[in-house]
């Protein structure tokens, strides 16, 4: 039997609607609606078509259910800027990083969430609505800068800037995996599914931006809680505050900036909290360090340096997953390829490679499948 749910998910996977698949299968939109209902079953040549088009294995279309992501649950920005397609590859990615998590925890002992609950550091007014917490003034302190200092606070990182931020979310429970190359328009989102925290990041981004998304999506993990991810420029601003706070620590700034910092200083201090350009012209204005003149100043002259979307000669490489890296290895010792991770998850390898970063080759050697009737593989992460 075909699991109706299964061929909706594939065809979003690919950012198809039903119309654009029928041109790809041959079959009628009608028929294929009636498919994706459940009120039809493929034959046989009709299954083989689909899995052809959509290039998922014909397994993938019988096996069990796939727990729904809906976008109210997602931390997605600019939600209401988002295609139909971008926002159902971006879900579709989500859906498929909660089944390969699944897989990796009934085989290895990965580190216990350890994310706070700050729900209350969200303001809301008398009516129950967000209001900005982000201060009246250039330099007032806000809930999202406080939860910031808290979470440092137990976490042990006191001030100092972090080293690998992706290591970090994941030594603390976040379950961290890549977005596919045809979801670049999604910078980073995130979601909790039944107590674990997941955050999903964009590969093309530079690696600093790359850092701040994760810290973003760690304010809203953070910040707004399991209940429901609030959406608009009040969460989003929430979370931007957040990270800011997160990545450059006020009391560290405090020490190191000098008042009236110009473009250069800028460009040599980003180095010591990795961090873009921008962000830290906009930090030093947050903390009332430059002028609105002098930040507009920053703005330009970073914009004609080319740092308004790029980190020219950066020395930065992009952060992956500890974890994920680590599971694969211990996979490869144990005589299991990512083609039998794949095949398991009735996935092609490139779409699981897709996932985690792109940590392994799709093609690599190895034996047969290997057992895991042992105890399972202890991960521990450098804190």
């Amino acid at each position: 039997m075909t699991t109706a749910s299964r061929l909706v998910l594939a065809r979003r996977r690919r950012g198809l609607t039903v119309t654009r698949l029928a041109q790809h299968t041959g079959l009628t939109a009608r028929r294929l609606s009636d498919f994706e209902s459940g009120r039809a079953t493929p034959s046989p040549p009709s299954l083989a078509a689909l899995s052809a088009a959509l290039e998922f294995p014909e397994s993938f279309f019988s096996a069990g259910e796939v727990a729904d992501l809906t976008a109210d649950s997602v931390s997605f920005r600019a939600l209401s800027k988002m295609t139909a397609s971008q926002r159902d590859i971006a879900l579709s990615s989500g859906r498929l990083a909660r089944e390969l998590q699944a897989w990796i925890a009934d085989r290895f002992r990965l580190p216990p969430p350890e994310i706070p609950s700050l729900t209350s550091f969200s303001r809301l007014d008398a009516d129950g609505e967000q209001v900005p917490s982000t201060g009246e003034s250039a330099g007032e302190s806000c809930p999202a800068e406080d939860a910031a200092e808290l979470v440092r606070a137990r976490w042990g990182l006191g001030y100092a800037p972090i080293p690998h931020l992706t290591h970090l979310l994941e030594a603390h429970g976040t379950r961290v995996f890549s977005l596919s190359g045809d979801c670049l328009e999604v910078d980073a989102f995130s979601f909790w599914d039944r107590g674990i925290p997941f955050v999903l990041l964009n590969l093309g981004k530079t690696a600093e931006r790359g850092r701040f998304d994760a810290a973003h999506e760690l304010g809203h993990l953070v910040l707004h809680g399991e209940e429901q991810m609030p959406h608009g420029p009040l969460a989003e601003a929430e979370a931007h505050r957040f990270a800011a706070a997160f990545l450059m620590p006020r009391a560290d700034v405090l020490a190191h900036a000098p008042q009236g910092a110009t473009t250069d200083w800028i460009l040599q201090a980003k180095r010591r909290w990795k961090v873009a350009a921008m962000a830290l012209a906009h930090r030093l204005h947050e903390l009332a360090l430059t002028t609105e003149w002098q930040y507009r100043t920053h703005c330009v002259d970073l914009g004609r340096l080319g740092y308004r979307k790029d980190e020219p000669r950066s020395p930065l490489t992009r952060e992956t997953s500890q974890v994920l890296g680590k599971v694969f290895a211990a996979l490869r010792r144990e005589g299991v390829r990512p083609a039998d991770v794949a095949r398991d998850l009735h996935l092609r390898p490139a779409d699981l490679n897709d996932l985690i970063f792109g940590l392994v080759v799709t093609s690599q050697e190895g034996g047969g499948r290997g057992g895991f009737d042992k105890a399972p593989p202890s991960l521990s992460l450098v804190r």
